[in-house]
């Protein structure tokens, strides 16, 4: 089971990022929390080599055709999060609906469980 499921927009503008960045396509999506934000919890997203700097427990997986990779300690905020993307005038860029927030910041980038 994933932690994620990411929309077909999602997916097509991840594929669109990684190859503007000329990333490897064996890269890996790595999916994070981290401290920061209005609310106390912000999203991170970026590539990183596969296999390169990957902890123990890391939670790897293949959701819709792109290779996830997840840490233990994020992976527990974002089970059952939806990853989508936007590309209108209002709120373009990625957006994640998270269950299991409490609270989230008028943009959407920050969140509180």
């Amino acid at each position: 089971m994933s932690a994620i499921t990411i929309s077909e927009k999602a997916l097509k503008r991840i594929c669109e990022i990684r190859e503007s960045e000329k990333a490897d396509e064996q890269a890996v999506l790595r999916i994070g929390v981290v401290g920061g934000g209005c609310s106390g919890l912000s999203y991170k997203l970026d590539f990183a080599e596969q296999g390169a700097s990957t902890e123990k427990n890391d939670q790897e997986f293949e959701v819709n055709g792109i290779r996830v990779v997840i840490d233990m300690r994020s992976f527990l905020y974002l089970a059952g999060t939806r990853l989508d993307y936007s590309g209108g005038l209002q709120g373009k860029g990625f957006h994640f609906i998270n269950p299991n927030a409490s609270r989230t910041c008028s943009c959407g980038e920050s969140f509180s469980v």
